[in-house]
């Protein structure tokens, strides 16, 4: 055990001698490792706050076109759906991102004004929009952050919408939403006949029956009477969803380039601690470490790095999160709580990078030949 820690406290050595380098590397992981705890932690609060909207309506099926991530459903079969015996309640819907003012946008939502889904919110003032109306309803975060009243009028597209009723909503996401009649989105988007998809309430499940085994056999019933058509679980819906999935994509797009930099700074780090110890690891040759304990002490180091540049890399995503949670335009979408999973995931993604950038130089190192390291100035 003595030897173990005469072991890593000599790696530790090495890397405490040459403490400006150290630091400028732990900084650099640490960005990388922060950067990707941020943008993570982000798209799956995204992700979080589209499953809270399904679960606060009490939508159990989203029936979506197959092609998913452009999914677009004639909104005739409304009528097929409904006869669907599982089926107790489907409602049309639309949804999209426009732009409310040049600076502000907005998710906008098209759903019918008879729609259960209202059952999710509760105005503060007004109340509901009618179909064929140019009305709208606002979430009271996206009102207040246009200081707009029932009454007022919002330009949507070059058309004037009056705001029938401000609500506010079960989610974060449709609390900073419009909601408007889904033959007055149709127009605006050129959709006329068509929807992004139903949202449907199922019937109780039979007694005797389990709720997994009567889920499945209600979808089976909804793509049977609907072929051609999707029927997913509100869970799969909101990770599948093509907005969550951009988050993520970019998320970890982001994300790699940053721990390619970091894995690169790292591998500088020690491919110059290499260079500048030849004659250092000459003599440990010469004495008797073998070619794998050179290799292993060069490792341990690289790993050190990663390990303390992860733990500095939490500290930094928390920050960045904290930093988002106060802006208006993404505090009511931003939790600043990490789960251990996320933190895990953290450590072991740094200390991974850690051990491949230290891989070549630690190769480099360990095949030295002890006579011409001897030689080195």
């Amino acid at each position: 055990m003595a030897s173990q820690l005469s072991f890593t406290g000599f790696a530790c050595r090495n890397l405490w001698r040459r403490r400006l380098r150290t630091l400028l590397t732990l900084c650099g992981i640490g960005m990388a490792i922060g950067a990707f705890v941020a943008l993570v932690g982000f798209s799956r609060s995204f992700e979080h706050e589209w499953q809270r909207l399904y679960s606060s309506s009490g939508t159990d099926v989203a029936v979506v076109d197959k092609n998913f991530m452009n999914t677009s459903v004639n909104e005739s079969l409304l009528g097929q759906l409904r006869a669907v015996p599982v089926v107790a309640q489907a409602q049309p819907m639309i949804f999209n991102i426009m732009d409310i003012t040049p600076e502000v946008n907005a998710l906008t939502f098209g759903w019918l004004d008879d729609s259960y889904e209202f059952d999710s919110l509760t105005f503060t003032s007004g109340g509901r929009f009618h179909n064929g109306k140019p009305e709208i309803i606002l979430g009271e975060l996206l009102a207040n952050n246009l200081n707009k009243k029932v009454g007022d009028t919002v330009q949507l597209q070059g058309s004037a919408f009056t705001i029938a009723g401000i609500y506010h909503g079960g989610t974060a996401l449709v609390a900073g939403a419009v909601i408007m009649p889904i033959d007055q989105l149709q127009q605006l988007s050129s959709l006329q006949g068509k929807v992004s998809g139903f949202h449907v309430r199922l019937r109780p499940a039979p007694a005797g029956e389990s709720s997994d085994h009567y889920f499945k056999r209600a979808q089976a019933e909804i793509e049977a009477a609907l072929p051609g058509l999707n029927a997913q679980s509100a869970a799969d819906r909101a990770a599948n969803n093509q907005f969550v999935g951009l988050a993520e994509a970019v998320a970890w797009g982001t994300s790699c380039i940053a721990l390619l930099m970091g894995i690169l700074g790292i591998a500088n780090t020690m491919a110059m601690s290499v260079f500048e110890r030849t004659r250092e690891i000459g003599i440990l040759r010469a004495i008797g470490w073998k070619t794998w304990r050179v290799l292993l002490l060069i490792q341990v180091e690289a790993t050190v790095l990663g390990f303390v540049g992860g733990i500095l890399g939490i500290g930094f995503g928390w920050g960045t999160l904290r930093l988002l949670s106060t802006l208006p335009q993404t505090a009511s979408i931003i939790s600043t709580s990490l789960s251990w999973d996320h933190l895990a995931e953290a450590l072991v993604i740094s200390v991974i990078s850690g051990l491949i950038a230290g891989a070549y130089p630690a190769w480099r190192g360990a095949h030295l030949s002890p006579v011409e390291a001897l030689r080195h100035d």
